[in-house]
């Protein structure tokens, strides 16, 4: 699979007439991307779909995409190289912005690794509606939470390519956001989010 873009031919964007304003100013709110990254069991699941339950209290319209569910579906032709880990976050992203499109809060669980593709996601998306949300949890902390194992079988060589043991994560340089998930509450992270999304305003406080 090759990196280089692969422009369809015969192919014109539609514009709809219902249009993304009309579709904000229905749901009271502005659309947006909320990437949460880090490694694996750092918490970006959890904190998630923790977020899209407040902000369904505040009657907010989201949806989560979650790494595992995307790789049922979607993504499921793609495995963990550097190269298929590239094109799962492509794919990703395009879907994340035509959620937006649709004038909704899109939050998306990816370890997604590499500092240039969540930043190719960025540029996906127009200026201010990308928030990258750094879940920061040291490796030891998210090795005691790993339920699956998945760490203990990295570091026996029997899964390859393995995020934080034999294939690197890079840090993200300035997110809009950093919560220590290996650290502080459940409930201090949502608010943290929380209190970013009415910040820029994105969203309202009740």
């Amino acid at each position: 699979m090759s990196n280089e873009k692969v422009v369809s031919s015969n192919v014109v964007w539609h514009h709809a007439t219902v249009t993304r304003v009309l579709r904000e100013e229905q749901n009271n709110h502005r659309g947006a991307i909320l990437w949460f990254t880090g490694l694996s069991g750092a918490g970006k699941s959890t904190l998630a779909h923790a977020v899209e339950e407040r902000l369904h209290q505040m009657e907010c319209r989201t949806f989560v995409l979650d790494g595992d569910n995307v790789r049922n579906g979607l993504c499921g032709d793609l495995g963990f190289s550097n190269e298929d880990r590239i094109e799962n976050i492509r794919r990703v992203g395009e879907l994340a912005k035509l959620f937006v499109e649709a004038g909704v809060i899109v939050l998306t669980a990816f370890i997604s690794p590499f500092s240039a593709d969540r930043e190719r996601v960025r540029n996906i998306a127009q200026h201010g509606d990308f928030f990258e949300i750094y879940c920061d949890s040291s490796i030891e902390v998210c090795e005691q939470r790993d339920v699956k194992g998945l760490y203990k079988k990295a570091r026996q060589g029997v899964i390859k390519d393995f995020t934080g043991i034999s294939s690197p994560y890079e840090v993200p340089d300035n997110p809009e956001l950093t919560v220590m998930t290996g650290e502080e509450s459940l409930e201090s992270c949502v608010n943290a989010v929380i209190t970013l999304l009415v910040t820029r305003g994105i969203a309202k406080s009740n």
